[in-house]
């Protein structure tokens, strides 16, 4: 039978069409994980390298990005079961898990605030800030605050709250008066740290660095993706994929300077402030086995509990089993 070149092209096009029609229909069964982020957050910087580049695709999810205006609202939505998963710190996961709930996280940075000043300020150690007007973001019981604190009340000897005159207050409104200088010191969030430091400030000493002095053997991610457990459970393979997808997310903009230059407008930083928050960025990523920072976490629970008691960490004498995701805990 004699087929035509019209009729030939027609079977290619029907099959074609069928092929896409599988592939759409793959796609879309793709396991849906709706992540609850600030609209305005650094965490978007790593979600959207992950859609763009679509290595949620590539590990077999389809990530759903939900934006909300203030962190009570994330947790609120996570609690309630709206969203599958959010960023946050690992002390407000122990301690929900010391209440009964299941709460869990995977690491997602190390990177955490310190106190900056300006490059010509007299200011060279913790002792010095004696008298000084000191802003703080985070609240009194921000835990790179409560740090920094045990740090200067063992070496020495300063209560840090009495010594000095504390202004807390919103993150950007604290940049802004420590430009002004209307502070002699500020204790900012991480991504507001590095805007400074491109703009003639210098790091005094950062949480980290506190954090090793009283006992961590290494950097401990401040922050990470949370999840209820038993979601997880049953949606193993997917829970597995996003880590998959988030570890290839931050191993390019670990490597790839042009896809920071990509996501500048998100970032909304250009020049050398860019450069500050991607050096600063990279910093923080985790490379350390989760059972490692699990252990240091551990140990830096009672340096913060002892300062910054019930309040901080509720009743919980210790950090709460399975605050890290046990699948990971090799």
């Amino acid at each position: 039978m004699n087929i035509s070149r019209r009729h030939t092209l027609l079977i290619a096009a029907v099959g074609a069409a069928a092929l896409a029609g599988r592939v759409r229909g793959a796609a879309s069964a793709a396991p849906r994980i709706r992540i609850g982020v600030l609209k305005f957050g650094t965490v978007s910087w790593e979600l959207d390298t992950l859609k763009h580049h679509q290595f949620d695709a590539e590990n077999g999810i389809d990530i759903e990005v939900v934006p909300f205006a203030g962190e009570d609202a994330t947790n609120v939505a996570m609690l309630a079961g709206d969203i599958d998963m959010i960023v946050s710190d690992w002390l407000w996961v122990s301690r929900l898990r010391s209440e009964g709930n299941d709460l869990t996280l995977a690491p997602y940075s190390t990177a955490v605030g310190a106190i900056m000043v300006k490059q010509d300020s007299p200011i060279q150690a913790l002792p010095d800030l004696a008298g000084k007007k000191l802003g703080v973001a985070g609240g009194p019981l921000d835990k790179s605050w409560l740090l920094i604190q045990a740090l200067a009340s063992r070496d020495h000897g300063i209560d840090l709250p009495s010594a000095c005159e504390v202004a807390y207050g919103a993150p950007p409104l604290l940049a802004e008066k420590a430009m002004a200088g209307e502070l002699d010191a500020v204790l900012n969030f991480w991504h507001f740290c590095a805007r400074l430091e491109a703009n003639g400030f210098r790091r005094l000493v950062g949480a980290n660095d506190a954090a090793l002095a009283l006992g961590a053997s290494g950097p401990v991610s401040a922050l990470g993706y949370v999840f209820h457990e038993k979601w997880a459970g049953g949606n193993l393979e997917a829970a597995r994929g996003f880590v998959k997808a988030s570890a290839d997310a931050k191993a390019l903009l670990a490597k790839s300077d042009e896809e920071w230059l990509r996501l500048a407008p998100l970032v909304r930083a250009e020049g050398k402030e860019l450069e500050k928050l991607r050096d600063r960025y990279r910093e923080g990523i985790p490379t350390r086995p989760v059972a490692d920072e699990m252990a240091d976490a551990a140990k830096l629970y009672h340096v913060l509990a002892e300062i910054g008691g019930e309040k901080l960490v509720g009743k919980a004498a210790e950090m709460a089993p399975g605050t890290y995701w046990a699948d990971l805990v090799k």
